[in-house]
């Protein structure tokens, strides 16, 4: 029996599984200080709805397939976003909905990039210009809380279409020269020119190499002077990006991604478009090249008791500390090997109850950081959990 994860398919334990556990909790707290409401659909829908309209594009293609016993054609959800379809019928607008979770692709891999992978959105159903830089607010707080470097580029969809209207590009090549097009940030650019060639589109290329400048002749270009607008006001730096069109064709309008500076890969995408014939914006976190390049500290467990002969007091000890808020568990038995639980955990307190602490009515704490000890009452610990400011030993019982 074959018992390793399958290709693209892994587990995640200990203090990495809580890096990621923190990771998502700081993006669900900004989702939520937003106005974001949470959110739970089908990791499994019917191959017909998980496909749509979009049959061409690579994420489709890239579906799980799987049939169940009734013969049924399915598919493992790939993305959020179409699933907005049938969740947001009949919401109050504008319809603010977030949700993390996992999505499946059957596509290649590599650093960051895993067949089954979280994904974290927010989607904004009846959506406007100004919400759209907002988004790009949230994303910015959420990747400065994280420590990640990171450069937002945009465009616009209607701009892309605009340009191969008037450079006459047979209207069944436009998706495939923008698709093509969009690869800029990826090919050789000879290799791009090449691919051009096919649909006799390479005289465009030309065009998105010119300044930004250059594109204020067409019309479209004011939707993206006018997100700059509100992008300024939020405070967010962006950069125009005039061949990015990103790799789901129901956009129409802005498109985005977020590149990380350190993998030089995109961390975050997203962009506006139709839900039920309405004007919608979201944006995507990959999570997954996310918690690669996060920069926090997992939330370990606040406090060990250890009980020397003394469970039944150790075990109303481990409960009142976690009345506190605290995370706390209770081991009895070697204390050596208690101790070594502690470190390999990152456990930095541990509170003794022996006998003789029993008799004293007092606790003996160790900073196992510092190597710090000291005898106290139930009380005091109680308090010093609380109000941090009362220690008087030089070290915090707050994590």
């Amino acid at each position: 029996m074959i018992t390793e994860p399958v290709k693209g398919f892994r587990d995640f334990t200990g203090e990495e599984a809580r890096k990621r556990d923190k990771i998502m909790q700081i993006i669900k707290g900004m989702f939520e200080i937003y106005g974001f409401e949470p959110a739970e659909t089908p990791i499994v829908e019917y191959e017909e709805f998980a496909k749509g309209e979009n049959v061409a594009d690579q994420a489709v293609r890239d579906l799980f397939r799987l049939q169940d016993r009734g013969k049924r054609n399915l598919a493992l959800r790939y993305e959020f976003t179409f699933q907005l379809k049938r969740i947001a019928n009949n919401k109050k607008l504008p319809y603010k909905r977030y949700q993390i979770g996992y999505n499946f692709r059957d596509e290649p891999i590599r650093p960051g990039r895993t067949r089954q992978f979280i994904q974290g959105d927010a989607d904004i159903v009846g959506s406007t210009i100004r919400d759209e830089a907002e988004n790009f607010q949230i994303l910015k707080k959420i990747l400065d809380e994280l420590k990640i470097e990171f450069k937002i580029y945009i465009n616009n969809r209607k701009l892309l279409n605009e340009i191969m209207e008037k450079e006459g590009i047979k209207s069944e090549n436009v998706k495939d020269v923008i698709k093509e097009v969009d690869k800029l940030d990826k090919l050789d650019e000879k290799e791009v020119y090449e691919n051009l060639k096919k649909f006799r589109a390479e005289k465009v290329l030309s065009i998105f190499k010119k300044p930004a400048s250059f594109f204020k002749k067409y019309n479209s270009y004011k939707e993206i002077e006018e997100l700059k607008k509100y992008c300024k006001i939020y405070r967010v730096d962006v950069e125009f990006r005039p061949f990015l069109a990103r790799g789901f064709s129901y956009y129409n309008g802005t498109v985005f991604e977020v590149w990380s500076k350190k993998l030089d890969v995109a961390i975050c995408g997203g962009g506006s478009f139709l839900i039920n014939r309405i004007q919608s914006t979201g944006i995507s976190l990959g999570m997954e090249p996310i918690f690669l390049l996060a920069q926090v500290n997992p939330d370990n467990i606040d406090y060990l008791v250890i009980s020397i002969g003394q469970d039944e007091k150790s075990i109303g000890l481990t409960e009142k500390i976690r009345e506190k808020g605290k995370k706390a568990m209770m081991l009895s038995g070697k204390i050596s090997k208690s101790l070594e639980y502690a470190n390999a955990n990152g456990i930095q307190y541990v509170i003794f109850l022996g006998e003789e602490e029993a008799k004293k009515k007092k606790l003996k704490l160790r900073d196992m950081k510092t190597g710090k000890e000291c005898m106290l009452s139930l009380k005091s610990l109680m308090l010093r959990i609380k109000k941090p400011s009362l220690l008087r030993f030089g070290f915090s019982f707050l994590a």
